[in-house]
């Protein structure tokens, strides 16, 4: 694994920041054509992949291979809301849910439209809230 010499930051950088949006915009297409469950797995992904861009940014080195999206705000120093709090742990289960088969029937279930919209809302200003510290 190489050492923070042996990085580019910048590149690995706007790696995660890019396809951060670009799976930002595809939550948003998953949305559109109701596949809800999934919109919501990949917004999880879009936020995880802003936390590790900053998190290269910030420290030089290569992003920790989680995907707890409260560990990563921690791990980058962030000043967090109650709120922000709840968010993140909430939406990290949105990745362990999609991912894993028993979960999948309960969490498709739970995934309404109103369900979805409420937590894609969230997750963008989540990102907009992120954009201004990167």
């Amino acid at each position: 694994m190489p050492d923070k010499e042996q990085i580019d930051v910048e590149k690995l950088r706007n790696y995660w920041i890019n396809s951060s949006e670009e799976d930002f915009e595809t939550m948003l297409s998953l949305y559109d054509t109701g596949h809800y469950h999934w919109a919501l797995f990949v917004g999880h992904l879009s936020l995880e992949k802003q936390l590790k861009g900053m998190y290269v940014d910030k420290f030089g080195k290569l992003a920790p291979f989680i995907h707890d999206l409260l560990r990563l705000a921690e791990l980058n120093d962030l000043n967090l809301s109650f709120e922000q709090t709840e968010w993140l742990d909430e939406i990290t289960l949105f990745n362990l849910n999609a991912r894993y088969d028993d979960y999948k029937k309960r969490f498709y279930m739970r995934c309404s439209r109103d369900f979805t919209t409420k937590w894609i809302e969230k997750i963008k200003q989540l990102r907009s809230w992120i954009e201004t510290m990167l």
